[in-house]
């Protein structure tokens, strides 16, 4: 089938490069021509385990192709995504929805013949609605059915989670794309993956409330780990003795600093900001939103207080900064409110972070970037560990102890046993965990 992937951003290139790997003909169209020029030369503009060699090997292939000529890419298409951004809206925390009606107009004036349109981006329920209003007005001659098919990628594992999904869900009202929209996923069949047909309204919600819920389940345990350092109990223990509930399972059961990234902070505020539209309020989802963000503030407090009470004048090592993983993404890390409450406490910080340190360089400022984590070690007073890269998880603790001008290690994600580190010299300081 002939593709067409309107915004390369994260959803759109990652989809494409897989639909482009199932066999099918894509081309990618992004107005910033900086950016189609860069992957026209190879040049990846996210960091995703993989991608660029899968990348690379489609467009070889003849497969994946990028332009920012969008008019004959969507006249060429049998199936045409809108996979553009739709970041929270300044000022009351909505969904912005401006890039997705711009793409509906512009796939409008360019249609030709019986094509479908779908919504990958996350967008509120209704959304598919207005596309097929905004297509409709601008063009009455346009023979079209508008789809909804959510995307549930994790970041760092994207492809992965493209390849073998737990499900695929496809919303239409218009029968006449159920045939297009399954042959897209046809080569997914081998694998068994769950097709699911739905209404459109219904698939738009299917996205929010899965991401809601998972944000809630984060936060559960993340408040259930402040209940377990006032008891003395293991949050550890807690998460995996609920986790074998098959009702409740082990997924989003670590505690940590609390949720980030580009899904579920924008998101379950969107689905709260809709709720309200509809007289529907979900207070459940309300409390997460007030509580996650008091959370991140709260990780700053700890540190402080692990450090003796009192940061000025000292040096803090921050060993990641992305909000989770095998990411380059900085969007709503717990790094950013613990590195600024730091600063705000006279701190000065020193930071390591594989893969983040280019975007986080626009949004933190003040600070030392280190050449690794021992470089980020030296010298330092405190040094926290913020997001679980693997290159974390086996520090030469010795090393470490030498580098530092105090050794106090506060383990954020709970990575290290405490006796190991103890026993090495360090004051160890975890979440949810008895202090001995």
């Amino acid at each position: 089938m002939h593709i067409t992937m309107i915004g390369s951003g994260y959803v759109g290139l990652v989809s494409g490069a897989c639909f482009a790997d199932f066999g099918h003909q894509v081309t990618c169209v992004d107005l910033d021509a900086g950016k189609i020029a860069r992957l026209q030369a190879g040049e990846m503009p996210i960091y995703e385990p993989g991608l660029d060699t899968l990348v690379s090997e489609n467009v070889a292939a003849g497969r994946l192709r990028f332009t920012t000529d969008l008019a004959p890419a969507v006249a060429g298409a049998d199936v045409v995504f809108i996979a553009v951004g739709t970041p929270s809206r300044r000022g009351d925390g909505h969904a912005d929805l401006s890039f997705v009606q711009a793409a509906a107009r512009d796939i409008a004036a360019a249609l030709d013949g019986f094509t479908v349109v779908v919504t990958k981006s996350t967008v509120p329920v209704g959304t598919g609605d207005d596309v097929e209003r905004i297509i409709r007005e601008t063009r009455p001659d346009a023979d079209f059915a508008v789809v909804s098919n959510p995307e549930f990628l994790r970041e760092g594992a994207a492809i992965e989670d493209f390849k073998r999904p737990d499900r695929i869900v496809i919303g239409l009202e218009d029968e006449r794309a159920r045939a297009p929209m399954t042959e897209v996923y046809r080569p997914l069949y081998l694998n068994q993956a769950p097709l699911m047909f739905t209404g459109r309204r219904t698939a738009e919600l299917i996205k929010y409330a899965g991401n809601a819920f998972l944000a809630m389940k984060i936060t559960f345990i993340n408040e259930m780990a402040d209940l377990c350092e006032k008891t003395g109990a293991n949050v550890q223990d807690v998460a995996r003795g609920i986790g074998l509930d098959n009702r409740i399972g082990p997924k989003f059961l670590n505690a940590g600093p609390g949720y980030g990234g580009s899904c579920f902070p924008k998101d379950t505020v969107a689905l709260v900001k809709t709720a309200q539209d509809f007289e529907s309020p979900l207070r459940l989802v309300e409390t997460t939103v007030a509580v996650n963000d008091t959370r991140k503030r709260a990780m700053g407090r700890k540190i402080i207080a692990a450090c003796g009470g009192d940061v000025r004048g000292k040096t803090i090592g921050i060993l990641g900064l992305t909000f989770k993983p095998n990411t380059d993404d900085m969007r709503e890390s717990p790094a950013l409110a613990i590195i600024q409450s730091l600063q705000d406490a006279g701190a000065k910080i020193r930071a390591y972070d594989p893969q983040g340190m280019e975007q986080a360089r626009s949004l933190l400022h003040n600070i030392d970037y280190a050449a690794d984590a021992y470089d980020a070690a030296t010298g330092a007073d405190g040094l926290v560990l913020v997001t679980e890269w693997n290159a974390f998880r086996s520090l030469d603790l010795g090393r470490l102890k030498q580098l530092m001008g105090s050794p106090v290690l506060v383990d954020l994600r709970n990575v290290y046993r405490r006796h190991e580190i103890e026993a090495a010299g360090f004051a160890y300081h975890s979440i949810g965990r008895p202090a001995h």
